[in-house]
């Protein structure tokens, strides 16, 4: 069976998705499975999903490398799991198929480029933060609301699962800022 893995880091990322499952179907996939969920999130349900089908003479296609996995070693983690089922793997960015071995010499060559073109661009973005920081240019990102604004919300009895609602954040933010603007405040527990 042919197999796709479509995949976005965020969920605002629609069109993107819908981009790589129109691809994934015209390349032969029978059954697609999708998540808008980064790469580095400690759980991919659809991914393992889709790992634990596979079955010998299945194949995997992704529209890029970076849907897959984003470092080597976490793609060479899963090209060993495809190619422990009996499956493989098939880029289409890249016109590769891991069932050759010419296919699988240039996949660890292209990965290794990758890992290393990213490593190169953290590098520069910490050295222009750096730099911003030191020239008094770096403010960090944008909050998102105003402790004044958190601090009124929870002066008007709103619950914290309320106040994240009508923020747009996930409680958990809600309650780090509550600690960190006033310790003291009647915060409550995080528990549900």
């Amino acid at each position: 069976m042919n197999f796709g893995y479509a995949r976005t880091s965020t969920v605002e990322q629609n069109a993107g998705i819908e981009d790589q499952q129109r691809e994934l179907h015209a390349a032969g996939a029978e059954r697609i499975f999708r998540e808008q969920v980064s790469a580095v999130a400690a759980s991919r349900p659809q991914f393992e999903a889709m790992m634990a089908a596979l079955r010998s003479g299945d194949v995997v296609i992704v529209t890029k490398l970076d849907r897959l996995a984003r470092s080597m070693a976490d793609l060479m983690k899963t090209v060993e799991g495809i190619t422990k089922a009996g499956a493989s793997l098939r880029v289409l960015a890249m016109g590769l198929d891991t069932s050759t071995a010419t296919s699988k010499l240039i996949l660890n060559v292209l990965g290794s480029v990758a890992e290393f073109e990213r490593e190169l661009m953290l590098e520069r973005q910490r050295a222009g933060i750096a730099r911003a920081k030191t020239e008094g240019k770096y403010r960090g990102r944008k909050r998102a609301f105003s402790n004044d604004r958190l601090l009124d919300l929870r002066a008007s009895g709103l619950s914290v699962s309320e106040i994240a609602k009508r923020l747009g954040v996930s409680r958990e933010t809600i309650y780090v800022r509550l600690r960190s603007i006033a310790p003291n405040l009647d915060a409550p527990s995080p528990l549900p």
